[in-house]
């Protein structure tokens, strides 16, 4: 794995179908704390609690499941990992990604920090994606 997943060294990753590059950290000092996702010159933020939830909620799911990301302002796909991401029934009671208008994309840029920290299996096909826990 590249990176420590600190602001100084950052993770290192490639999106799903290994087509982008951007980096992720952790930053505690936020209430809540978060993961700060660099795309580019866009910065996302997404609840640090969702690497422990999500991997929960995979391993209750104990099958693959299909990423299906989307921005915002798009209806996420019933039963994917982005429509978890955003769904009032998650533990945190709705949307992971705390940038209004920017919260989107948790079934792109999340999965593959689960795979770079051993917790899920990511398949890396240039559409429709799956992930299971470890």
């Amino acid at each position: 794995m590249s990176g420590t997943g600190t602001k100084d060294n950052p993770w290192v990753l490639k999106t799903p179908p290994g087509t982008s590059e951007y980096t992720l950290y952790k930053d505690e000092s936020h209430n809540p704390p978060v993961l700060v996702c660099t795309v580019g010159t866009t910065t996302l933020l997404y609840d640090l609690r969702c690497i422990e939830h999500l991997h929960q909620m995979l391993k209750d799911a104990g099958d693959w499941v299909e990423l299906g990301s989307a921005d915002e302002q798009k209806e996420a796909k019933a039963g994917t990992v982005e429509a978890w991401g955003r769904s009032a029934d998650n533990p945190v009671g709705g949307w992971y990604g705390l940038k209004k208008g920017l919260r989107g994309r948790f079934g792109m840029y999340i999965p593959p920090l689960l795979e770079e920290l051993g917790l899920a299996e990511l398949e890396h096909k240039a559409k429709g994606n799956r992930m299971r826990a470890r």
